[in-house]
């Protein structure tokens, strides 16, 4: 026992927590910050004992930190409104945006489903068609679920007999899911209300559908900050109480998983993936589970792909085919093919085989009734396979028949973003284009003749022919070769005096292509350089870049991000005075720890709801599922000591060393990344001695993470973003 004992002592965390009176109010910076008080807190990693001073803003529902809130949100926007011109940058931003937006079509039972933004309405709105040149019909308009925007629509799903669509929606930017039912033919919404919904897909079944959910919390106040444990997959009947439905799967072995259904048109099997805990997922799939009524248990399902290190995702089912693609021995990904008959995976047959250059990135079916693309006996209509890759960050995509064989490539504008929507029993295949100066546009792809068509083009107001985009290679610290991306106004030049905004992520897979954003506009037109490097740890180079960018290898992502700031500085398209960097979420992380390590190599840091507490994040939410790309401080003292040594929060100098004026941005219903991520970090930030150059914190209400932000919100926060950027890299704004 004593062994026991001693083990648990130095393994464990230990925590204490006391508050005491002193007080932090950023002597050394010419702002009065607001206080910030320092608790004798702190955690025992191993024996080594970390303070934790602001372990209090933990709890974001207590009144203390919505004093602090409040008090750091009028400081924030107190020296926002100081900046001469700020109102005229938002009426900028508002009048870009305020054009019409079409999402791609979609095949649903025989009509087109679409949807479309008038402009400015914060939410886009669902039409459909029955043909593709007949009268749109309003399905939903999710504006109408709020006053102010905040419930955005997540997803919808249609009945495979056509009568019903389910649609999840979320409130205030939480991760939270209700889902509702509508019956089709009237437009009405049915009695049907699910509660507690997260991280669910909806796959319908007979007369209703699987969803998966949580036990609703416990805790009241904590619905936005607790663990998420015991993800299930329930069954959901029509016309009955969410209290009637019924437990489909669990597994009380493993809490800390995600489990979703899926069941394909034809309705013979059902599938379950199970994920959360490796870069991967395992598969199980049930082929005899009528009558719904009865509880399934585990026994009942058959795993057949059980290595969580790979990913098997089921596009498409025909006949008795099922179609996955997967890196499963193929870190670039392909296409392979099982039998419901003999379903494991070492059954499966390859389709289209990993590509040397290429990452396999979706696929898509299609039908053609052009006799030269039928069978050997010219009698049956083809399937084809869209084969969409990435190509150095940048889509490709093929046209390729059932054994995988490419017949044309589908040629697109330029570098940039594809997205296709196809149907295997329908001809019509559509996809969207975007780059950085190419705005979403939806063609229509004729597969007889390989021709696209444009089938509906914004209207933005700017000029796309002002604008150049670039593809460069630069070296990282250990030799490795990085992609970047740079766009800018023509007639640049290079001296090293124009302002830049380098954009990082590197993580969890993520690959980040040339878009399109009206937000970016003015900066490029007041003479900036838009850059985005594709640095380990994404999925640009399929599952092997992505792991060099993980765990004991996370180094790597902040030495390619550094590096590719250094090459823009050597090359001259920008300078140390004149260089912004931003990301988001995982890219949080990467802004907070490149400006701990490199202070002096930029002027202003925008990290966007980040993971700033590298010891901690995986005690809020669904912060555990992140582990697989951190590791996290109890695994062993070795990874502790890595996850501290680069960890935002535990890393701020204070020493008088220059810092970069920083703009954190987080929002009150963050239930992913949530809020205390960005409370302590600029708590700490603002105590340090870090120079003169702002520490600020943008905490918004009534968002979360920044998925179904309404459009009048987010204009709210680019304006006061680029705002802050612009004004601390000196542009004077035209």
């Amino acid at each position: 026992m004593k062994k026991i004992s001693l083990f648990l002592i130095l393994t464990a965390t230990i925590f204490m927590f006391a508050c005491n009176s002193r007080k932090s109010v950023g002597e050394n910076s010419p702002m009065q910050y607001p206080i910030a008080e320092k608790c004798d807190s702190f955690h025992v990693y191993f024996g080594d004992t970390v303070a934790e001073p602001y372990a209090w803003l933990e709890n974001d529902t207590s009144a203390q930190t919505l004093a602090w809130v409040k008090a750091e949100n009028k400081l924030t926007q107190d020296y926002l409104a100081q900046i001469p011109y700020r109102n005229k940058l938002k009426k900028r931003l508002t009048d870009l945006v305020n054009y019409e937006k079409f999402g791609t079509p979609f095949i649903k039972n025989g009509k087109y489903y679409f949807f479309k933004n008038d402009g400015l309405q914060n939410q886009s709105v669902l039409y459909v068609k029955n043909s593709l040149d007949g009268k749109a019909e309003l399905v939903l308009d999710p504006n109408k679920l709020s006053e102010d925007g905040t419930v955005a629509l997540k997803s919808v799903e249609f009945s495979h007999d056509g009568k019903f669509m389910s649609f999840s929606v979320s409130r205030s930017g939480s991760d939270w899911e209700d889902i509702y039912v509508m019956e089709l033919a009237t437009k009405k919404l049915t009695e049907d209300t699910i509660k507690w919904a997260k991280f669910s897909s909806v796959s319908w079944y007979a007369k209703g559908f699987f969803y998966s959910a949580y036990d609703a919390p416990s805790e009241k106040g904590k619905e936005f900050s607790n663990v998420n444990e015991n993800h299930k997959v329930y069954y959901h009947r029509i016309g009955e109480k969410q209290e009637y439905d019924k437990l489909i799967y669990e597994n009380k072995d493993f809490p800390k998983r995600f489990y979703h259904a899926y069941v394909p048109v034809d309705e013979k099997e059902l599938f379950i993936y199970e994920s959360g805990v490796n870069n991967g997922n395992r598969l199980f799939m049930c082929d005899n589970f009528m009558p719904i009524g009865q509880l399934i248990r585990n026994y009942y399902y058959k795993e057949i792909a059980s290595d969580d290190n790979y990913e098997y995702n089921i596009v498409e089912m025909i006949g008795d085919k099922f179609y996955i693609l997967t890196n499963y021995n193929a870190p670039k990904y392909r296409l392979m093919a099982g039998d419901i008959k003999n379903p494991n995976i070492k059954n499966w047959v390859e389709i289209i085989p990993e590509q040397k250059d290429e990452v396999l990135v979706d696929v898509q079916f299609a039908n053609t009734t052009d006799k030269k693309f039928f069978d050997e006996n010219k009698t049956v209509a083809a399937k084809l396979i869209i084969a969409t890759y990435d190509k150095d960050a940048t889509g490709k995509v093929y046209l390729c028949n059932l054994n995988g064989k490419i017949l044309s490539e589908i040629k697109l504008p330029t570098y940039g973003s594809v997205s296709f929507s196809a149907e295997k029993n329908y001809e019509d295949i559509f996809y969207s284009f975007n780059s950085f100066s190419f705005p979403n546009t939806i063609y229509k792809y004729d597969i007889s003749n390989e021709k696209s068509d444009v089938y509906i083009e914004p209207k933005v107001q700017f000029s796309p022919n002002d604008y150049q985009t670039e593809q460069h290679f630069y070296t990282s610290k250990d030799g490795t070769k990085v992609p970047l991306y740079l766009v800018y106004k023509k007639g640049l030049k290079k001296d090293g005096s124009n302002p830049a905004l380098l954009y990082g992520y590197g993580g969890f897979n993520i690959t980040y292509r040339p878009s399109f954003s009206t937000y970016r506009i003015p900066f490029l037109d007041n003479g900036g350089v838009y850059v985005i490097a594709n640095i380990r740890g994404g999925g640009e180079y399929g599952e092997q870049w992505h792991l060099a960018g993980t765990k004991m290898q996370k180094h790597n992502v902040f030495d390619d991000f550094i590096a590719a700031a250094e090459y823009l500085i050597a090359e001259k398209f920008t300078s140390k005075e004149k260089l912004a960097i931003l990301g988001g979420s995982n890219g949080g992380l990467l802004v907070g720890a490149v400006v701990n390590q490199r202070p002096d190599l930029f002027k202003v840091a925008i990290p966007e709801v980040g993971v700033m507490d590298m010891l901690r994040y995986h005690k809020f939410t669904i912060g555990w599922n992140w582990a697989s790309d951190y590791g996290t401080s109890e695994d062993s003292k070795e990874m502790f000591e890595y996850l501290k040594n680069y960890s935002p929060l535990h890393n701020i100098k204070n020493d008088g060393t220059p810092y970069p004026a920083i703009l954190i941005t987080t929002a009150d219903h963050d239930d992913r990344v949530v809020p205390a991520h960005s409370f302590k970090y600029a708590a700490a930030l603002q105590a340090a001695n870090t120079g003169k150059a702002p520490k600020l914190i943008r905490i918004d209400t009534k968002a979360g993470h920044g998925s179904g932000k309404p459009v009048s919100k987010t204009i709210d926060e680019q304006t006061d973003i680029y705002s802050f950027i612009m004004w601390n890299l000196a542009i004077e704004y035209k």
